[in-house]
């Protein structure tokens, strides 16, 4: 080969090598282009998209673990004010949301509406005891005609009926109902649950707008609540929490509305973790969700007792008479983030944020949550009174745990497998597709002009032959 057929070949391999790292180059922002076209198509709730198959399948198995707990000393409690002494046993296990998504419609607003069936099933296998074991708990008729009723009133009704601060029950009535001897009606903590409906519910489809994509639009027909006398405690924000728009940020906020606590909260980016091969992003209820309004003054609204919270500056505590009708006071178990008088109250809780703070597992390309620990403490409160007889050796104000709750739900083998396949293995072959070019092309290019520089050179030296 002569000189000028080398540096021509050197010439067109490194003009080839530079083409091909700028495809490589040129892919990236095109590939991106495509996978954010793809995701953004795939993520409406229309017809034929993965979102709309996931959103009304029910193979993901949501499940609510109960932990119940049983008064040691209710005797000492009545008659000598003692604290009650409490022992923590669960889980029981239920699953919860098989039943898909009914009288789904959607609008000319790009929206669309629908209503949740509730059902629960005992899960045996996944739980400490049966549905027959009985507990010690807080009599929940006697502390609601306490709280709610005219104390004379109330004094003789339970006088009439000789009930107790206390009573036994198995777990079966204490969650999903009784009746009630004193008021002749059922009780229960979820009672009615089964056979009932929540919603219904509109949601944003994404058509228009894939950032507003699951995002509720109305809630039982409003777009806010009536339950607290503020515009800004009433609103319903974000999205029911299982799945949120694609391509999320880390800086920002996760607004989901549950209408088991009557109000929107908001996550915030905790951490990157890895589930099943696949990179999520954690997010984690902050403390000041139900902090004070002494320390958030956004939680003034929520404050609808100033005596019981010590003029709003009980940490801890939501109280859901406004939306509820009954005197229940929800918290994060064991009284996680609370004021320490909450924790102190009674013996033998211990708040840990391990096991009792709510998170979220998002995906942040789709926007789907992978995996969810929703975990609520439901508790009531009793106090002195001298016109109730049993409550006449009651020195202290206690607000009483009856059990605390931990719905969840994880992203199950197959569809992790599925979703790695289907999506993070094409970014993946993409991505080295798009590295392979520009380094091969790299290669090509800086090989080629060494070539070429020394062909160049070599050709230039002079001749040592006289």
């Amino acid at each position: 080969m002569t000189c000028c057929d080398q540096r021509c070949a050197l010439i067109t391999g490194a003009v080839l090598g530079a083409l091909i790292a700028v495809l490589g180059g040129v892919l990236f922002p095109v590939g991106n282009m495509v996978i954010e076209d793809t995701v953004n198509k795939e993520t409406v709730l229309e017809n034929g998209t993965l979102a709309f198959d996931t959103w009304t399948s029910v193979d993901v198995a949501i499940y609510r673990q109960f932990w119940l707990f049983d008064v040691q000393n209710p005797d000492e409690v009545v008659s000598q004010g003692a604290k009650p002494v409490l022992v923590q046993k669960g889980p029981y296990t239920y699953r919860t949301r098989f039943i898909p998504k009914r009288n789904i419609h959607f609008n000319d607003n790009f929206t669309v509406s629908f209503v949740l069936p509730m059902g629960a099933i005992f899960q045996p296998g996944m739980s400490v005891g049966t549905e027959d074991d009985i507990f010690t708990s807080l009599n929940l008729a006697v502390v609601g005609v306490y709280r709610l009723l005219d104390s004379t009133f109330a004094n003789a009704l339970i006088e009439k009926s000789k009930s107790k601060l206390f009573q036994r029950r198995t777990v079966k009535e204490l969650l999903w109902g009784y009746k009630d001897p004193m008021l002749n009606t059922m009780m229960g903590v979820f009672f009615p649950y089964n056979d009932t409906t929540d919603g219904p519910y509109t949601v944003f489809t994404g058509k228009d707008d894939i950032k507003k994509v699951a995002t509720i639009e109305r809630w039982m027909g409003e777009t806010s609540l009536t339950y607290w006398n503020d515009s800004y405690c009433n609103m319903i924000n974000g999205t029911d929490g299982s799945s949120f728009h694609p391509f999320l940020d880390k800086k920002e906020h996760l607004y989901f509305f549950s209408s088991d606590i009557c109000r929107s909260i908001s996550a915030v980016y905790e951490s990157t973790v890895d589930l099943k091969g696949i990179d999520v992003y954690r997010y984690m209820l902050p403390a000041e969700t139900l902090a004070s309004p002494v320390v958030n003054p956004d939680n003034q609204c929520y404050c609808t007792d100033p005596v019981i919270t010590k003029n709003c500056s009980t940490a801890g505590l939501l109280d859901l008479t406004p939306c509820r009708g009954v005197p229940v006071f929800l918290s994060l178990p064991h009284f996680l983030y609370g004021s320490n008088d909450l924790v102190q109250a009674v013996v033998g809780l211990s708040p840990n944020p391990d096991e009792h703070s709510i998170f979220l597992d998002v995906e942040p390309i789709t926007g789907f949550t992978m995996r969810f620990a929703k975990r609520l403490q439901l508790n009531m409160l009793y106090g002195p009174s001298n016109d109730i007889v049993i409550l006449r050796n009651i020195t202290e104000h206690t607000v009483f745990p009856i059990l605390w709750v931990n719905e969840t739900a994880v992203l199950d083998d197959e569809t992790a497998d599925m979703f790695k396949k289907e999506l993070i293995s094409r970014m993946d072959l993409l991505e080295g597709l798009q590295i392979g070019l520009i380094a091969a092309g790299s290669f090509l290019f800086v090989s080629c002009m060494i070539g070429l520089i020394v062909v160049c050179t070599k050709n230039k030296k002079p001749s040592l032959i006289a």
